[in-house]
Order: structure tokens, then sequence, then C-alpha cells
């Protein structure tokens, strides 16, 4: 469960939109949603994301390291919502998948094999879905 008593951050509404946004020394996070979105949902996506950081940065979330590890920031993103649809709110679950991802081989170090077969788990699990 999600406990909204920690969140130190603002909401407002610009242009229609509903902004939910926090600043941590030299960064600000922001999650923008339509102005029918619940601000509770936009809430828990930032937290997410933010304790995610933190706990891939080990605490140390400030503008050098989350530029030195902008891939984990952008596979964090990638775990918690997709095309707007929230997939995951739960930091260490976040986490957890991060670091499976993040120990995949890159495409260029890999075996024509080796692709052919990711490329066939991806279309089966595409197609599973």
């Amino acid at each position: 469960m999600v406990s909204f008593c920690d969140f130190v951050g603002e909401i407002a509404l610009l242009e229609g939109l509903t902004v939910v946004y926090k600043s941590n020394i030299d960064l600000f996070f922001y999650v923008i949603g339509s102005s029918h979105e619940n601000e509770l949902m936009l809430m828990a996506v930032l937290n997410c994301l933010f304790d995610s950081l933190s706990q891939m940065l080990r605490k140390n979330v400030e503008r050098r390291a989350l530029l030195e590890n902008m891939e984990g920031l952008f596979l964090a993103v990638d775990e918690i919502v997709d095309g707007g649809v929230i997939l995951e709110s739960d930091p260490q679950q976040v986490v957890h998948r991060v670091a499976l991802r993040g120990d995949d081989v890159p495409l260029t170090e890999q075996t024509v094999t080796q692709v052919l077969q990711s490329a066939k788990e991806q279309i089966k699990w595409s197609l599973l879905r």
C-alpha cells in the first residue's frame, strides 16, 4: 500500500493539465496528466519513480548521479508506465525489474543466434498479451 503522508511536492493545474511535482537538491520531477486524472494516482507514480531512483542511486538522487545513470531512469519509467497506463507502483518491484533488464547483454555484443532467440522471445510475449 502506498502512503501519501510522506509526499513532499506540489499539485498544480496548468492549461487543462494536472501537474504533480517534487524537487530534490538540483532536480525537479514532474508527472503530468489530463485535468480529469486522479491526483493521488499521479502522486503514486511520482513517488514510485522517485523512490525507485533513490534506491537505484543509493539515496544519491542528484543531477550528476542521474545523468550518469540515465539508462536506469529510462528503464524505471518504462516499468512504471506504458502509454499512459500505470503498470507498477511498487518501487521494490521496479528496482528488481530494472536490475533484471540491466543484466541484458547489449546487441553489439550478442551473437546472431542470441539476437534471433531474443527476437523470438519478444514476439512470443507480445502475442501472449
